[in-house]
């Protein structure tokens, strides 16, 4: 795992589980847990405690219920595990941790906690993705009022007056190492120089993961060595690819640069150009996930901060997205300001293209997930998506199947459908014979193959059988040659279905052996077990 995971799981063991058994019992020196200490911290670990500091001072404490407590549970069972597993390996250092498990397989289930989990991010989803189209007029916006300020900054004098977003703002009165700043009405200084970066990365951020649906660091690192062209090789036409390098699965892929990403690019590589030189410098960048310096590349998220050329932080697209958020206006269903992630772009990019039609392996190859459970599960499933593809999925039907199957029918034709079930009705059960179909064997339901005779007609059927044999005898002693065949036919099927009433019923009274030893099995072997002086 990444250095980030690998944390994120030490963290958990030590503050979540071994912290608290030390709180419940002192000086506790083996992982081999007495049942008692095990149900104080799983009683334990399932709230927790937030504290937030009101504007007062004080601190207020609130308990709720902790969301992830199948995968502390899952955390501290692997831990176990792991263990148990290395000690057959290297039995001298790892053996003496080996302890039984405190924590079961019921107690590690996170599928609750799954299934709210999906809950939320669709619930997220569906909130956002109506407000993408806002936030990105918004983001354009306040870019072009960034740099409309910058102007209106380089065109005033030193010490002069200028107005920006309708208020007076004099520009500072000698030039320094950071120029680009100036002092509202209070005094206040304000870096528009700053603003106009932090305006624009949060514009490019935005138009670069909604049309490719990357995570942060993937976009972080994108270089302009990973602009490349192909060939198709059917018509010759040169097709503009994006390549994202590994991050999360460690594998790479080829994203399709459409004429909006390519609009996008262009602007960025523009503005990252050396005016000298023309060339993107080259700049090394921090892997906050593996904590290691890749080596320095053509960064595209890059710009000049104090003079020097600095790769884009999170923070600072974190910023700028809140600036662009608090711009829309928008809130969400709880009335609150309505925030973007970096990752909420991704779970909207997988959701439209599903939604448009783009088949779900397609998708998981596109956002680079190793497992498609994974692309399903950013992808938020609609109300009326449900309605209309199975819509879609009706029309799909009836245009494969003859078109006169779907018309009104008649009244005359609904009273023979109504008809049809009632002289299904037999004295002795069912006719199980379809709709429309004429009974083969002339209505001699005891001869018939599709009769399912009633339980409680048994009665009824051995009197029929007890009448033909009756017939048959007499039919002999008369010489009724022909009469004879005829009723031994009715005799076999009439004895055939008697045969299927008694079988049915004996089913129904067997009891299955499920091989789970009786009481008095389990008192006789711990008997055994004790010896006669227990």
């Amino acid at each position: 795992m990444d250095y980030t995971s690998l944390e994120d799981a030490s963290r958990t063991l030590v503050r979540n589980f071994w912290l608290q058994i030390e709180r419940i019992q002192p000086g506790i020196d083996t992982l081999r847990l007495p049942s008692e200490v095990v149900s104080a911290w799983k009683q334990a670990s399932r709230t927790k405690v937030t504290r937030r500091r009101l504007p007062d001072g004080t601190v207020h404490e609130a308990i709720s219920e902790r969301a992830n407590y199948g995968s502390l549970m899952l955390g501290v069972r692997a831990l176990y595990l792991d263990l148990a597993h290395w000690a057959v390996e290297e039995p001298e250092r790892w053996g003496p941790w080996v302890a039984p498990c405190p924590v079961s397989a019921a107690d590690a289930s996170t599928s609750k906690h799954e299934k709210r989990r999906k809950a939320k991010m669709d619930q997220r989803t569906r909130e956002r993705l109506p407000a993408l189209s806002t936030v990105v007029r918004a983001a354009r916006a306040n870019w072009t009022e960034a740099q409309e300020g910058m102007d209106a900054l380089r065109v005033a004098p030193l010490g002069g007056q200028f107005m920006f977003r309708g208020r007076t703002y004099t520009r500072q009165k000698k030039d320094s190492s950071t120029p680009f700043r100036a002092y509202d009405e209070s005094g206040r200084r304000i870096h528009l120089g700053l603003l106009e970066e932090r305006a624009f990365w949060a514009w490019a951020t935005i138009e670069f993961l909604q049309h490719t649906g990357v995570r942060i660091e993937e976009m972080l690192e994108a270089s302009h060595h990973a602009l490349i062209q192909y060939k198709l090789p059917t018509s010759g036409d040169i097709v503009p690819l994006l390549q994202v390098a590994p991050s999360k699965t460690d594998e790479e892929r080829l994203l399709l640069v459409s004429p909006e990403l390519a609009d996008v690019l262009s602007t960025v590589i523009a503005r990252v150009r050396d005016p000298r030189t023309g060339a993107i410098p080259m700049l090394p960048i921090y892997d906050v996930a593996e904590k290691i310096w890749n080596p320095p590349m053509p960064l595209l998220f890059q710009w000049t901060y104090g003079g020097q050329r600095t790769p884009v932080s999170r923070q600072m697209i974190r910023d700028g997205l809140n600036e662009v958020l608090k711009r829309t206006g928008l809130t969400d269903s709880a009335g609150e300001p309505l925030d973007f992630a970096p990752h909420d772009f991704r779970r909207i990019f997988i959701t439209d293209a599903i939604r448009s039609g783009l088949p779900p392996h397609i998708a998981q190859v596109l956002a680079g997930h190793s497992d498609i459970n994974t692309t399903m599960g950013y992808n938020a499933i609609y109300p009326t998506d449900a309605i209309e593809a199975h819509r879609a999925f009706i029309a799909r039907r009836r245009s494969l199947r003859p078109s006169e199957e779907y018309r009104t029918p008649t009244n005359e034709e609904w009273d023979a459908f109504l008809a049809h079930f009632e002289k299904r009705k037999l004295s002795l059960g069912t006719c199980a014979r379809a709709f429309g179909t004429s009974c083969i064997h002339e209505h001699a339901c005891v001869r018939c193959s599709l009769l399912r005779p009633d339980p409680a007609q048994r009665a009824r059927l051995a009197e029929i059988r007890d009448n033909l044999i009756a017939r048959i005898t007499e039919a002999e002693q008369e010489g009724w040659l022909g009469e004879i065949e005829g009723l031994q036919v009715s005799l076999a099927s009439a004895e055939e279905k008697l045969a299927q009433l008694d079988a049915e019923q004996v089913r129904q009274r067997q009891v299955v052996d499920l091989g789970m030893p009786r009481f008095s099995q389990i008192a006789t072997r711990i008997s055994t077990a004790r010896g006669p002086s227990s």
